[in-house]
């Protein structure tokens, strides 16, 4: 049997140590071996998310396999493949209509039989139910963040009047120290209303340039 593999890691440093590929990719060469399958090769996503299915390696696999380039693909791990149940759904429906098997070495299935893939499918509902649990988990810990007064996303910026006084008195000579008084002294609260200091200055003077360097561009 022809057979094409697939491995996936979120993240790019994941990517980029190798560590996690490279244990996916043994593991399916070593399966391939044992069953005397034709590996014709190993697509694959660095720091890519499985909850989609947008990723240019699958979709290549995916083509192979609808070309009759392969007539398996060939997974470490099932989450590999996708972490989406509907997605997964989709990847079923198209392994059906295009008679090709899914093998999943974690779980120890083969689609290619009736138990395989009742199982496969099963798990995908397990797998997408976990990483719901996840989310939810998540929210209630930010939930409990903000009632504690902890204040979450991105910092609030101060207006644009403010910022250019900052930058033109900084072209003009003034120290932080100088332009955080000047402002204290006009009561000019800072994003958060709190009083003004040498590096809270110096934090929006490098804001500002960062700007400017990306509209320059």
């Amino acid at each position: 049997m022809r057979v094409i593999g697939y491995v996936r890691v979120s993240t790019e440093e994941q990517g980029l140590s190798g560590a996690g590929l490279e244990a996916q990719r043994s593991a399916i060469v070593a399966e391939c071996e044992r069953r005397g399958w034709e590996l014709v090769r190993i697509e694959e996503d660095v720091a890519r998310s499985g909850k989609d299915l947008g990723r240019p390696g699958v979709r290549a696999a995916l083509e192979a396999l609808r070309t009759k380039d392969a007539s398996a693909l060939v997974v470490a791990k099932l989450d590999r493949l996708s972490r989406s149940t509907l997605h997964f759904a989709q990847v079923m429906a198209a392994a059906q209509k295009q008679q090709w098997a899914l093998v999943a070495l974690d779980v120890a299935v083969d689609t290619s039989t009736p138990s395989g893939e009742a199982l496969v499918n099963m798990l995908a509902t397990f797998a997408q139910f976990e990483r719901r649990l996840i989310s939810l988990r998540t929210t209630e810990a930010l939930e409990v963040r903000r009632r504690e007064g902890v204040r979450l996303g991105r910092p609030p910026e101060i207006d644009g009047k403010t910022a250019a006084r900052i930058v033109q008195a900084r072209r003009g000579g003034d120290t932080l120290r100088q332009i955080a008084d000047s402002l204290n002294d006009d009561r000019v609260a800072t994003a958060r209303g709190g009083k003004w200091a040498p590096s809270t200055v110096a934090r929006v003077l490098s804001r500002e340039a960062t700007t400017s360097e990306k509209i320059a561009k």
